[in-house]
């Protein structure tokens, strides 16, 4: 039996040895492969531990991401989001929110009755034409001058990391260990830090709807989500309840989006998730601390054409959806989400 991250109400999330696959013999790396997609198959999440992310690594860049945010508002608000295109850029209090809903008019009826207490700030691949990447000015303050290398090679050796889960996915299903990298190759992917900001608990006291943000699946293709101490993450099992994702230090936990789950035939699970109040500890104060969190959204080349992959279909009428652009899908998921 392998271990278990979580193991209730009926949703088991695999605790997975990556390190095995990286540089395991051939048999393990296939044993190991395998496990990552069950884990995909059957809960939609798994955490892996001794990933190629050093805590060195991750301390720098949290470190670098409270930076940002403890920045005045105005200045952050310089760099504001810009279009679903683009997806880069910095998101106040409340403008964003993450939901199932697709119609614009409903999603803003949600985000007034309860809107997502967070804010965040978006990166995309730098330098891409007509998309500029919203970076601070070294002049506008010191305790960010290094924000732009720092982030460039986390989301570079992220890039990597998406590469080899990937790599694990297509050995799992019987593909060749390369299938997915002229998929990925262009790296259109988006670094998001996620800063959760102080708040009394009298907040959620007082809206049972309350949430530091909404239910919702990711887009594309898996997420790979660094967490702080302080908790929040639940998923949904298979029961129809909400299951804490605890942290687990040294690990980062990765889930699978909607695209691969269009993909993969809904073979693989794109489940539903939100962050919520975080446990109640003896002795708070009343109010809980800020939270801080990074996810790296990993999606197919904008111009990749996604339909159902082979080995999940045994006929054309077999097939769930149709094929779709990948850009033009997350750009309309986008789209109705600001």
């Amino acid at each position: 039996m392998a271990a278990a991250a979580v193991s209730k109400e009926g949703l088991f999330i695999p605790l997975i040895d990556f390190d095995v696959f990286l540089h395991g013999n051939a048999a393990d790396r296939l044993e190991t492969a395998k496990r990552i997609l069950h884990g995909f198959q059957t809960a939609g999440f798994i955490y892996l531990k001794n990933h190629p992310i050093t805590p060195a690594t991750l301390a720098r860049v949290f470190a670098t991401s409270a930076e940002f945010f403890a920045q005045p508002m105005d200045a952050k608000l310089a760099l504001g989001w810009t279009t679903p295109e683009a997806n880069r850029g910095y998101s106040a209090p409340g403008r964003e929110k993450v939901t199932q809903i697709t119609d614009a008019a409903a999603v803003a009826a949600v985000r007034d009755a309860a809107p997502d207490l967070k804010e965040s700030f978006e990166i995309g691949r730098d330098n891409v034409p007509d998309m500029p990447n919203r970076w601070p000015a070294e002049a506008a303050s010191v305790s960010v001058s290094s924000f732009r290398p720092v982030m460039l090679d986390f989301f570079a050796q992220c890039k990597a990391f998406h590469d080899h889960v990937m790599r694990a996915i297509a050995v799992g299903m019987g593909l060749p260990e390369s299938f997915f990298d002229p998929f990925t190759d262009d790296g259109e992917n988006t670094l998001r830090l996620l800063h959760y900001p102080a708040v009394r608990r009298g907040v959620f006291d007082a809206n049972p709807n309350q949430v530091r943000a909404g239910e919702h699946s990711d887009y594309g293709s898996i997420t790979l989500l660094f967490q702080d101490d302080r908790g929040g993450l639940q998923v949904r099992s298979p029961q129809g309840g909400f299951v804490d994702a605890t942290p687990i230090e040294g690990t980062v936990v990765v889930n699978a989006g909607d695209l691969l789950a269009r993909w993969s035939n809904d073979t693989i699970k794109s489940t539903i998730h939100r962050v919520v109040e975080p446990p109640r500890k003896a002795g708070d104060s009343g109010e809980y601390p800020s939270r801080y969190s990074i996810a790296y959204f990993c999606n197919p080349n904008f111009d990749s054409y996604i339909d159902a992959l082979p080995g999940t279909f045994a006929s054309e009428a077999e097939k769930k959806y149709k094929g779709v652009k990948s850009g033009d899908y997350l750009v309309q998921r986008l789209a109705a989400t600001y």
